[in-house]
């Protein structure tokens, strides 16, 4: 099952970092914060990744172009034809598919234009900012036993976001705005979703969170997995600071995997 990250947004919350590079490529313990969600992945055994890029796209596609160069012990010896090796060579079992999906389109709109990459299959959807301890085999075998269309990770944690009405049953039934007294449950991203789920993007306006799935919330076809471990979006600069921190600790909840 392929993996598809919303990388290409201008990340203007976060500008003091994000002037310079995409948001999904600041660095949280010296690695980029799409690096760590994709080892989250990666430690379920799903590593063929897509990437939907946009702004400042060559900053990832250079990065993944020298990704063993980044991680490996180098010798340059300029006494023998500038031969180069490749010491330790670490390298992830990935196969990673980087697409230039524009600069101005929507989060909808990204994910129709890798529809081509995808084919006929079940896929997996997320931002490129968020972080999780979210059980990546749990949910899948949530949604494939739902059977619906779309599975979404909810979480409550009681801030800023807009939130979802969940029934007894988990159906979505609707998003709204939170309100003061709120202790709704809001989208953590990390979605299932069946291939159905194009026939509801029109194009490059449009919005992933509006007509795709209200769509799916009006036909009984979006499904809540609700995740109770740890889950933070890094929208600003405080929040880098915070994962920094948590890394840092050497207790991020979100590394599950092995050095």
């Amino acid at each position: 099952m392929k993996v598809v990250l919303l990388a290409g947004g201008f990340g203007t919350r976060i500008s003091e970092e994000s002037y310079l590079r995409p948001k999904p490529m600041i660095e949280i313990g010296d690695m980029p914060i799409l690096w760590h969600i994709m080892k989250l992945y990666s430690f379920y055994g799903y590593n063929e990744f897509i990437i939907c890029c946009g702004y400042k796209a060559h900053v990832i596609k250079e990065y993944f172009a020298d990704y063993y160069l980044h991680r490996s012990d180098i010798t340059f010896d300029f006494t023998n034809n500038n031969k180069m090796t490749v010491h330790s060579n670490v390298a992830e079992p990935w196969k990673v598919t980087l697409v230039d999906t524009g600069m101005d389109t929507m989060t909808g709109g990204r994910v129709k234009r890798i529809k081509k990459y995808i084919g006929d299959e079940t896929f997996m959807l997320t931002y490129g900012d968020g972080v999780s301890n979210v059980n990546i085999n749990d949910l899948v075998n949530f949604h494939k036993k739902h059977g619906k269309i779309a599975t979404m990770t909810t979480i409550n944690i009681g801030q800023r976001y807009g939130v979802l009405e969940i029934d007894d049953d988990n159906n979505i039934n609707s998003f709204r705005e939170k309100s003061d007294n709120d202790g709704s449950m809001i989208n953590a991203g990390f979605m299932v979703l069946n291939p159905k789920i194009f026939d509801f993007i029109e194009g490059d306006l449009t919005v992933f969170e509006k007509t795709p799935l209200e769509t799916c919330v009006n036909r009984k076809e979006l499904v809540a997995y609700k995740h109770l471990g740890f889950w933070k979006c890094m929208d600003t600069l405080r929040d880098k600071q915070q994962l920094e921190l948590l890394w840092e600790s050497g207790n991020a909840p979100w590394k599950v995997w092995n050095d």
